[in-house]
């Protein structure tokens, strides 16, 4: 039981959200309308994928120090889950920009920087598949790690907020607020923060489980 309580929470927080996410109340906001019940879905997945990132920057640290395989392959693998999480945050951007925004992709200056900060990651795999030798892959990798993830923050953060920008909270755009980020929906949407990351620290671990176990059987 005591190493299934985090799992049982994070399936708990995340089905709480997904049926409070579509059924509970939410402010009455023009354009936002009903949409706005994607922000516990859109933003969500965001929150995930930075702690996958920073959990694959702290092992990259790490074998950097140690050089410990075990600590390659979590660096590895977290990013992979967080690359998929980044992908469903693009996703249910792009959706919920179709019905506010009127189309998928208005190439907002938040989207175009949020592209390059996933394609910094996408680089980082090719990177890896580039390089045959194991350690050199792995320390390589690992330094290449620890200088993405910050330029990743910067592109998602930083920048937009010094341009105009259609998100909230960027470019002179009010964030959401009392106004229209009531009690209700902060019910739902702090959950669903912890709930989408419990969920994917839990694939990772998986899937570092995985390829640990096939590297054994290779070698």
């Amino acid at each position: 039981m005591n190493k299934i309580w985090w799992k049982i929470l994070g399936s708990v927080l995340v089905l709480y959200t997904a049926i409070a996410g579509l059924l509970s109340g939410v402010p009455h906001l023009a354009i936002l309308n009903e949409t706005i019940r994607n922000l516990y879905f859109h933003v969500p997945m965001w929150f995930a994928m930075l702690t996958l990132f920073s959990i694959s920057v702290f092992y990259s640290v790490k074998y950097l120090l140690y050089g410990k395989e075990s600590d390659d392959i979590r660096a590895i693998e977290s990013v992979n889950v967080g690359i998929i999480f980044s992908i469903l945050g693009l996703i249910t951007g792009a959706v919920w920009a179709k019905f506010t925004w009127g189309q998928f992709w208005s190439f907002d200056v938040k989207q175009n920087f949020t592209a390059v900060a996933i394609l910094l990651y996408f680089a980082y795999l090719v990177l890896r598949n580039a390089i045959d030798e194991q350690q050199k892959r792995a320390k390589i990798s690992a330094i290449y790690n620890i200088f993405a993830f910050p330029m990743m923050v910067v592109l998602i953060m930083v920048l937009p907020r010094l341009s105009d920008s259609l998100h909230p909270g960027n470019g002179g755009n009010p964030g959401f607020n009392s106004y229209d980020l009531d009690s209700r929906m902060r019910a739902v949407l702090y959950p669903a923060f912890i709930g989408w990351s419990i969920i994917g620290y839990w694939i990772y671990t998986i899937r570092f489980r995985i390829r640990t176990i096939e590297n054994k059987q290779n070698s």
